[in-house]
Parts: C-alpha cells; structure tokens; sequence
C-alpha cells in the first residue's frame, strides 16, 4: 500500500539541466536574434539586446515544468519569449512616458521601413493567427522577432525553401488582412 513514488522529483534535475544545456546553445543566437530586432524595429526602446535576451532566459528558467523536444523547439520558444518580453518593454515604456497610443509602439516592419506597424496590434494578430494556424504564427515569430531568414527556417525546421516561402506568403497575407486599420 505505501509503494507510491513521486515522479517529477525524479526527472526535475535532468530537464533543468537539459533546459539549461541548450540555453546555454541558443543564447548566442537569441542575443544576435535580438539585436536584430531592437536595432531593426525597436530603436526607440533603451533596451540592450543583452537585457532582452537576459530577461527572455529568465523567463526560459522559470519554465522548469516545460520540456522541449528538441532544439529547435526550444529556439522556438526562444523567439516567442523575445516577443513576449519586446512587448512588455513597449508597454512599460508607455506607462513610463504616456505617449500617444497610436505612436508609442509602431516599428518599422521592413528592412526598408516602409511600412510601420504597432507591435501590439502585431502581438493580438498573432494571438488569432495562432488558434487559427499555429505554424504560420510560429513561422511568423522566427521572421519577425527572431529575424531568422527563409534558409534558416527552412534548414531549422528541416524542409525546403519553396514551402517555407509559401507558409510565409500564407502569413504575410493574413497578418496584412488584420493588420489593414
């Protein structure tokens, strides 16, 4: 009767390290990854992108029940923390300096900057795109938070160039029908 065990007292150990293993082999490409994007589209936050990427890992450490399957799903979860933390410095900056909403969070989207776009309104978009078609939001956070390009994504997620840029095509679209007003 008393043969109980506890099972996750028995695995914690092995994941945080796990966890911490392939931290420790993205952090790098989260830290270029973020520089990208607050140099690219945020440069009016005071942000470093050792802060972003140091917070996105605190944020990583604190998953201690998440297990990730590979590295890839890992970097994954990465990008999406960096999004996460973006847009929480966006807000904490606009509660700091009470700009004009429709301002205070537009960054440009294109290497170009021709178009501008509130990250926010990029953030709620992503949330529908993703009970919609969660592929096409993971996609579109390794794009445009992550800053990963088509053969990166292709060579991460182990499938050709052609079908990356069609799921990217996909996402543009939809996030443009969103994203209109």
């Amino acid at each position: 009767m008393g043969e109980e065990q506890s099972g996750p007292e028995q695995t914690g150990p092995t994941d945080a390290a796990a966890r911490d293993a392939l931290l420790a082999s993205v952090y790098d490409e989260l830290r270029l990854a973020a520089a990208r994007l607050l140099r690219r589209d945020a440069p009016y936050l005071t942000l470093q992108p050792t802060e972003l990427v140091n917070e996105a890992a605190l944020r990583l450490m604190k998953l201690d029940r998440m297990s990730f399957a590979d590295r890839q799903h890992f970097f994954a979860t990465g990008a999406r923390v960096l999004r996460q933390a973006m847009i929480d410095a966006i807000r904490a900056r606009r509660a700091r300096k009470r700009q004009r909403p429709e301002l205070a969070g537009e960054v440009a989207i294109s290497a170009q900057g021709e178009a501008a776009i509130d990250v926010e309104a990029l953030d709620a978009a992503l949330v529908r795109l993703e009970a919609a078609s969660p592929p096409l939001a993971r996609l579109v956070e390794l794009r445009f938070f992550a800053g990963l390009s088509v053969p990166e994504i292709a060579a991460l997620w182990e499938e050709s160039e052609s079908t990356v840029k069609r799921r990217w095509a996909a996402a543009r679209l939809w996030l443009a029908a969103e994203l209109k007003d």
